[in-house]
């Protein structure tokens, strides 16, 4: 049998920049969250504290190497990079990947991932004080040209020979597919510069943030859908009316209730039948808890363990092992996602044991 792809969601926030000094106070970083979160129940394990890597700055070479070989080691495939685009030209938390791209270093595979999402002022600190929800950065659209200036903006990285190649084309996954005015107009854009540029295309991934989305990514013409399984796991556990009930009572009362659930109720429910098709690339989760982003706002999934983590990891790789070995891939939610719980980097709790448990399944 041979070993799916492993590729892990990579967040480049844990570096100081001066919009989040504006915004959120000198020196934030997510780092800041961690540090801040606090316990809202019984044998709720929270602040989580980094072990082996520390409180890194991303902005440290030495640091991302440590990570990629971490990663290899692990048996993980390569980092998706999250990058910002705006429009009209507009980035942010972009230097992180830059050094990556223009030092060669880490050699280790990569690909790139559109977070195409607005910023507002709750957007890392939800707890904070609010001013009406307000922009900080509007995610806007302008239109063929910036589509254009987007590519010619990536392309160093597509031709990068550490890019993530699925079928001889660069894997490009967009956060938020439905968002797209035109994900038609979007896709043919690039796929022509693709071509025009040496490259064979591209292979695009739609997130289905909602698991209902997944038909209409398709029909876009994205090539796959990453499926994302959290929120049919808590509607089945939960009640599909009560979980909606739940969120129109948190959106009114956002501190009235904690929205919390058993990690091995969710992953008995997180996959799908669609997961088993070849265009449907799963992912799994090793724990997720979005109270140092959220406070008491925040859907937390409680009692995860390394065991526990290898029994949804292994459900994985049992849903792909049929498929076409170059549609065998699996995305890790998160290598280091720490303001939502959900990351596999080493911390004092449970040391470099998810990451053991990755190593073990997948050298079998």
């Amino acid at each position: 049998m041979s070993k799916p792809k492993i590729i892990a969601y990579y967040l480049p926030q844990f570096h100081q920049i001066a919009e989040n000094d504006t915004w959120w106070g000198k020196g934030f970083t997510e780092w800041t969250n961690v540090g801040n979160a606090k316990s809202l129940f019984k044998g709720h394990t929270q602040p989580r504290v980094p072990t082996d890597l520390g409180y890194y700055d991303l902005m440290n070479p030495k640091t991302r190497s440590e990570q990629a070989e971490m990663a290899k080691d692990a048996g993980i495939s390569g980092f998706l990079y999250w990058h910002y685009w705006f429009g009209n030209g507009k980035r942010i938390l972009e230097k992180p990947f830059n050094e990556v791209l223009n030092s060669g270093k880490p050699d280790f595979p990569f690909s790139l991932g559109w977070a195409n999402h607005s910023w507002n002022d709750t957007s890392w600190k939800s707890d904070a004080k609010k001013s009406g929800n307000k922009f900080l950065l509007e995610q806007t659209y302008p239109g063929k040209e910036d589509y254009e200036l987007h590519f010619k903006t990536m392309l160093p990285a597509f031709k990068d020979p550490r890019y993530i190649k699925v079928d001889g084309k660069p894997l490009f996954v967009v956060y938020d597919p439905a968002a797209l005015p035109s994900g038609k107009e979007f896709i043919d854009v690039w796929q022509k510069l693709a071509k025009k540029n040496g490259l064979n295309g591209f292979h695009f991934v739609g997130r289905d943030n909602s698991g209902k989305e997944h038909q209409n990514i398709l029909n876009m013409g994205f090539d796959a859908v990453n499926t994302n399984g959290q929120w049919n796991a808590e509607s089945i556990v939960k009640g599909k009316y009560l979980r909606i009930l739940n969120v129109k009572i948190k959106e009114r009362f956002p501190n009235m209730l904690l929205d919390v659930y058993n990690y091995k109720d969710i992953i008995k429910n997180f996959f799908t039948a669609n997961d088993r098709k070849s265009n449907y690339y799963p992912i799994i989760i090793p724990q997720w808890d979005r109270s140092p982003r959220a406070g008491k706002k925040a859907v937390i999934y409680k009692k995860s363990t390394p065991n526990l983590f290898k029994k949804h990891l292994k459900d994985a790789i049992t849903i792909v092992k049929d498929k076409p070995k170059e549609q065998q891939i699996i995305f890790l939610k998160s290598w280091n996602e720490w303001g939502e719980g959900n990351y596999i980097e080493p911390d004092l709790l449970n040391g470099r044991k998810y990451l053991d448990i990755l190593k073990e399944e997948l050298n079998k």
